[in-house]
């Protein structure tokens, strides 16, 4: 059984956004450490951002932070607040082998909240990494955390992953 790594909208528009409990900056930081822990043992990393459908431009700030992507990694557009729907993504998991997914990012209640409950749907086990996902507020979430996600998988931290 593999699991892969599935990290939402590190975006610089995303990560500079007033977040809490931790700052977009704590997220990025740990993401980028669970990346390459993943990356070294052989597992898949997903990085996926998000397009706003129906516009000329995106807005600035809407490609990948610096140096987050890397050779091998899949990379996933989304057009609708989770990353599986139309993208393409269970193909990808599925042709991997993929039968768990360890989900971070941006932002906990919107974009993991989404991709954990579509990737529960698709029949993956869901871990969640509570120190590398931030909301737009503590108490948003510290409740999705603590009540929500226990209901689809284990809570864990990125130490737990070292």
């Amino acid at each position: 059984m593999t699991t892969a790594l599935i990290l939402i909208d590190l975006m610089p528009r995303i990560v500079a956004l007033p977040l809490a409990p931790h700052s977009g900056e704590e997220v990025l930081a740990r993401c980028r450490r669970l990346a390459e822990v993943f990356r070294a043992s052989g597992r898949p990393v997903v990085l996926v951002r998000v397009e706003r459908p129906g516009v000329a431009e995106q807005p600035p700030g809407s490609g990948f932070v610096d140096g987050l992507v890397r050779p091998g990694d899949i990379v996933v557009v989304k057009r609708t607040v989770g990353a599986f729907h139309d993208t393409g993504l269970d193909d990808q998991l599925r042709r991997r082998g993929v039968a768990s997914v360890v989900l971070a990012g941006l932002v906990t209640t919107m974009g993991v909240e989404s991709t954990a409950r579509a990737a529960s749907d698709h029949g993956y086990e869901v871990e969640f990494v509570a120190d590398a996902m931030s909301g737009f507020t503590a108490d948003e979430h510290d409740f999705t955390v603590e009540r929500i996600f226990p209901r689809f998988g284990e809570v864990r931290n990125a130490a737990d992953y070292e």
